[in-house]
Order: C-alpha cells, then sequence, then structure tokens
C-alpha cells in the first residue's frame, strides 16, 4: 500500500500510520518488529521476576519482598508500552525515509535493571 490509497476506515491508528509516507523496505519493517518483539520478551521477563519475588518467601524481607515484585511488575508493564511506542516512531520514521528515533528505553532500562539488581542484593546480604 503506498500513501496515494485509500485505507478504508480512516480512524485507526493502522490507517493513519500507512497513510504517511511510502512502504519501506520489508527487511527493515521485519527488522523493527524484531526489535519490539525483543521489548516485549524484557517486558515479560520483568513481570516474570515480580511474581517470583513476590512468592520468595524466605528470600527478603516481606515488605521489601513487595516493593521490588511491584516495582518488577511496573516496570514490565511500563516496558510493553514503551515498546510499542517505540516501534511506531521507528516505522513512521522508516516510512517517511527520516533519521530514526534514538532509543530512549535502553538507557532508562539499563539503569533501572541495576539500581533494582543493587537493592536486591543489598536485601540479600543484610538478610542473611
Amino acid at each position: 500500500m503506498t500513501a496515494t490509497e485509500p485505507t478504508g476506515s480512516g480512524g485507526r491508528w493502522t490507517d493513519r500510520l500507512l497513510a504517511d509516507g511510502s512502504d519501506p523496505d520489508p527487511r527493515f519493517t521485519l527488522a523493527n518488529e524484531r526489535t519490539f518483539l525483543a521489548w516485549i520478551r524484557t517486558a515479560l521477563a520483568l513481570v516474570a521476576g515480580g511474581i517470583a519475588l513476590a512468592l520468595a518467601d524466605d528470600f527478603v524481607e516481606t515488605v521489601l519482598r513487595h516493593v521490588l515484585a511491584t516495582v518488577f511488575a511496573a516496570a514490565g508493564a511500563l516496558v510493553a508500552a514503551l515498546a510499542f511506542r517505540r516501534w511506531l516512531r521507528t516505522e513512521r520514521a522508516l516510512r517517511r525515509e527520516e533519521p530514526l528515533p534514538p532509543p530512549a528505553l535502553a538507557p532508562v532500562m539499563a539503569y533501572g535493571v541495576a539500581v533494582a539488581s543493587i537493592a536486591l542484593l543489598v536485601a540479600i546480604l543484610v538478610a542473611r
């Protein structure tokens, strides 16, 4: 589909995306999709980590365990939402033949996981 072809309902986000620019090389679109799916796997891993922490009774003190579990689960939800936003921005840039947007999610994830890991490590060392 090109920008000149009618898309139908006009209200859906897909119609708005496809109406902008022209179709990029399918390899780039598929690479963008694989990156999106990698972020979704990361989000699922964070949620699973939150569930594991919530169920680890003797591992960490109860209050800290619940706080960390909530933080991990919330981070998973945030990563999933931001992954779609990044996919959409990248797809738009590809269609418009513009520079790709910077990876704003990557440093947030890297520092967030580092801080959470340090907090968990300290909690484990203090509890033992």
